[in-house]
This record gives C-alpha cells, structure tokens and sequence, in this order.
C-alpha cells in the first residue's frame, strides 16, 4: 500500500444538516433497501484485519487507512475513484471469520441507527476472490452470521445478492444457483452492479430472467453513471422490480412518465451520488424533481463507509437541504415497506408494524 495525501475526513452529509434534526431523525425507524456490505465496513475492523493477516501498511491506523477506502474531500469524484475503493477493502476479506466479522457489525451497525429493516446486498464472487472461497460458502457464511446479528439486535435483515457486469456469465451463474439454494436462509433477490459507463447488461438478460422466474427479486443498478436509456434497460428488459440509483431516468421524459405509471421504485442514495460524481452537490440533487415527476423512491446509503454517512444522516441531509419533510420521509419509509423483497404475508407485517410507529409515536419510534 503506498503512501497518500494526507486529507482531513468529513461527514459529507453531516455536515448538510441542521442540528436540530440530528435527534429526531435518528429516532425515526427506518428501513434501509440499498446497503452493500462491502461498503459498510467500519474502519477499525479493517485496520485489525490487516494487524492479524500482515497486510502491509505505513502503519496501522485509522486515518493511514482512511483515503484508501472513503471518498476524501480534496478527492476527484469519479467512478473510477470511487469503485477503486471498493478494490481495496475486497483485499481485507481473507477468511471466514473476516466476512461473518464484517456482517454481524454491518447489521449492528444498522440496528444502532434504529433501522429495522433491512436488505444487504453483496458480490459473493469478489468476496471470495482473494483466497478463492466458491459463492455457496460466501453466501452461507454471510447469511448466518446476518440473522443471529439481526436476532440479537432486534432488526429484520434480507439478503440480496449481487453480481457484477465485468464478470462473465458463467460466474454469475454460480452465484444465482448458489443464491437458490439459500432463499430459505433469507436471500431474496438478485442484483447486477458494477461499472454501467462499460459493461452492458445484455450477456446477463437470460440469466436474470430465470431468476425472475424462480421467484427471486430483481433489482439493477441503472441511471447512475449510464444514462436513461440504461434505467428502460433494466425496467423492460429485464422486468427489474427495483432500480438502484436511477436517477439520470430524468433524461428522457418520455421514461419518466412510464415508471411514473408502473409505480416503479428508486433506491435512491443521494450522497452517494455525489461522491461518485453522478451530481455535482447535494443542493443539486434530483431528488426534489424526482419526487415532482410521481416517481416512487426510497432513501439510502449505498456505501456507509466509502460516503461516511449514516440512513439519518442521509434523511437528515435531504429534509436539510432537498425540501423534503417528516411527513415525506414517512411516506419514503411506507414506501419501502411496500417495496420490499418479502412475501405479501411478511411485507404486510411489515408495513402494519411501520405504521403504527408512526402513527403511535410520531417521531420518537416508540414501539411500545
């Protein structure tokens, strides 16, 4: 690992929100549909994991390790930067007990912002990667130590599974077989991720579409560095349930209006969006103008460690700074619940539960 400019961390969207919210906001139960768990690490753990398995570094510290795998403020927003990040942390995965490690501490990291639901992608392959562990063991590792953390910390956590564009088929293949044979173990949907700008989707249509027909959810990453074109793409060819991200649909007005009349739902991850250069500030994200439209979309994170940012801090930012109220973010979260890769019988559950937090407690996520 060599050397970098030295950098002074910031809360991006921390710093967006007016202080007066913080408490609020971190009280509202949430419900989290965009999270990859290579993106939640926390940093620490990274630096004990290089400690324990030699990886070289300057030294052993948080702020050494920090610009190598978090978006720094004098850094160049790019997709390029950004996914560089996540080469980096994929080189801490070294065994099972790192990746069980990293999971239970994404999910008690979630529970402690008070999510209580929540959908954790990740890529079996490029977890495994490094010291070649086949997908069916990365997703059983993974999806054990994500209940007993979600048992322990009294959150709801699913699992999606993700592969990536620059992959071949045949690998992603292993991942939607292995993905099958844990649905019973709380995977729930498959993903496509990865660099949009580079790699088109077409080699994976097949593949997607009997996944969708064996039942599991289908969500894509689209609209994010790609354009509109990329968000149809996903939508009416491969009969996506969920977009991730999403946003540059605003591109072709003609689209808008369909997803508008589908009802179809944006996992939408503002600071993420800026931090990978997708908009140029918060202040100018679409939001506002994508909620004007009718399209339906949720709040997320994408990455908690690559953006520094918490869910409250992302609804903070946006009731800050994108016009958007309680009473929306209320809504945003019924939204999610309905959107959720769950059986009616769960999702039902789920947005009674949702709904009489809200209507009991107001802000204060009371659930007694």
């Amino acid at each position: 690992m060599t050397t970098q400019p030295d950098s002074k961390v910031t809360h991006y969207a921390r710093d967006l929100i007016d202080p007066d919210l913080i408490d609020p906001v971190r009280a509202l139960p949430k419900i989290e549909l965009h999270r990859h768990l290579e993106g939640a690490v926390r940093l620490e753990t990274l630096v004990e994991i290089a400690q324990q398995h030699g990886i070289e570094m300057p030294e052993y510290a948080v702020e050494t390790l920090r610009p190598f795998v978090q978006m720094m403020p004098n850094e160049f927003r790019s997709s390029q930067n950004f996914l560089a990040k996540f080469h980096t942390i994929r080189q801490f995965f070294l065994s099972p007990a790192v990746i069980s490690r990293v999971t239970r501490e994404a999910v008690e990291d979630a529970a402690a912002d008070n999510i209580r639901y929540m959908e954790l992608r990740f890529t079996p392959y490029a977890l495994g990667m490094v010291c070649r562990y086949p997908p069916q063991a990365v997703i059983s590792w993974v999806a054990e130590a994500a209940a007993e953390a979600a048992a322990a910390h009294g959150i709801i956590v699913r699992l999606i599974v993700s592969v990536n564009r620059h992959e071949s088929v045949e690998i992603a293949e292993k991942v939607y077989k292995a993905a099958l044979l844990h649905r019973d173990q709380g995977v729930v949907a498959l993903d496509l991720a990865g660099n949009e700008a580079q790699f088109p989707t077409s080699p994976f249509l097949k593949l997607f579409r009997k996944a969708k027909n064996a039942g599991l959810g289908i969500t894509l990453h689209a609209g994010e560095w790609g354009g509109a074109a990329n968000v149809w793409d996903a939508v009416g060819n491969f009969g996506a349930d969920r977009v991730g991200h999403g946003v540059r649909v605003l591109e072709d007005p003609g689209l808008v209006e369909v997803l508008a009349e589908r009802g179809t739902v944006l996992e939408v991850c503002p600071t993420s969006n800026v931090h990978s250069g997708v908009v140029n500030d918060y202040d100018g994200h679409p939001l506002p103008v994508l909620i004007e439209k009718g399209l339906k979309v949720t709040l997320n994170t994408d990455d908690p460690l690559v953006c520094a940012v918490t869910l409250s801090e992302e609804i903070g930012a946006a009731v800050s700074r994108l016009s958007t109220t309680f009473d929306d973010i209320r809504q945003y979260t019924l939204l999610a619940a309905r959107a959720a890769f769950l059986p009616e019988d769960e999702k039902a559950a789920l947005i009674t539960r949702f709904e009489a937090w809200f209507g009991m407690s107001g802000v204060d996520g009371s659930t007694s």
